[in-house]
């Protein structure tokens, strides 16, 4: 499974994770376009949270490589793909020079964002507050003296930040209020994004187990996890369901057409006997997810 690393160029490409990009970017959208059905739609804000979630999500996985190299998780037994300071052709001061800048950009375009978005100092303070949590929880999942994601606390960071916070927050920032159409996509979004992650870490759980990264699949095991991973896909749709019921807005429902999508990637992680037989359903699962927005989308604001 895993790729030699030549280049420093291509070191780089592999700490940044591109393939991680779009499942960051789908709370983003699914705000967006339940703002654009409440008719509050605003592009400025469309676009800063886009940037500012790109920045906090390659910020995450320059952290990640960082943390996993420092903590032993990224080891030679370990079967995911090469990190890039694993590698040896990007230092630890290097990556983390590059972790101050994307922290640094990160806080920017967060401000920039919250400049367009709010008009009260009262909601400025929330939301930066909110802003700086989530530049806290992108650097300390795996790096720092006591890192979240080595307890199995990862499951909840993505799951709120990925699904609840990320559609709620962009639905907010569009229209200044809050309505409860967000939640039931928020919460969607949560557990899609928590079986990516729980895909990664039924991957990962033998080297993880070695370095003592207590993730819930090392926690319960590779049966249970795979079981696990069954309750986040269905949850997802049952919430998609709540909404579609609550808004009385079955157009939505298009999203279902995801299903069968995701019901295989179930099936391929459930069955897989190796590592390398896991990695390629995290990529499946990320557009997977990205798919489905697209298609709650299109049935909501066109059918």
């Amino acid at each position: 499974m895993k790729t030699a690393i030549q280049t420093k160029k291509e070191a780089w490409l592999h700490a940044v994770r591109l393939r991680t990009l779009p499942l960051a970017l789908a709370s983003i959208f699914a705000g967006s376009i339940i703002a654009e059905y409440m008719e509050v739609f605003r592009w400025e804000i469309f676009v800063l949270a886009s940037f500012t979630t790109i920045f906090l999500q390659i910020l995450s996985n320059l952290a990640n490589d960082y943390g996993d190299t420092i903590n032993g998780a990224d080891h030679h037994e370990r079967q995911g793909p090469v990190r890039a300071v694993q590698s040896g052709i990007i230092s630890l001061s290097e990556m983390k020079t590059a972790m101050y800048l994307f922290g640094v950009l990160s806080l920017l375009s967060g401000l920039l964002l919250l400049f367009f978005a709010v008009q009260s100092w009262t909601l400025f303070f929330v939301f930066l507050g909110l802003g700086l949590a989530s530049i806290w929880a992108a650097i300390s999942y795996t790096s720092g003296s006591n890192p979240y994601g080595y307890l199995g606390l990862g499951d909840i960071s993505v799951f709120l930040f990925f699904g609840l916070l990320g559609v709620i927050g962009t639905y907010f920032l569009h229209s200044i209020n809050f309505d409860a159409h967000a939640i039931w996509i928020g919460l969607s979004l949560g557990f899609f994004s928590t079986s990516v992650l729980n895909i990664n870490n039924i991957r990962d759980i033998e080297s993880d187990q070695k370095a003592g990264k207590k993730s819930i699949p090392v926690r319960i095991g590779r049966k249970a996890a795979v079981i696990y991973n069954w309750v986040l896909i269905i949850a997802g749709y049952v919430s998609l369901l709540g909404f579609c019921i609550y808004t009385n807005s079955w157009g939505s429902c298009l999203a279902f057409v995801a299903f069968p999508l995701m019901f295989k990637i179930g099936m391929n992680v459930a069955n897989a006997k190796t590592s390398e037989e896991t990695d390629p359903n995290l990529k499946k699962m990320a557009l997977g997810t990205l798919l489905w927005v697209i298609l709650f989308g299109i049935g909501l604001l066109f059918l």
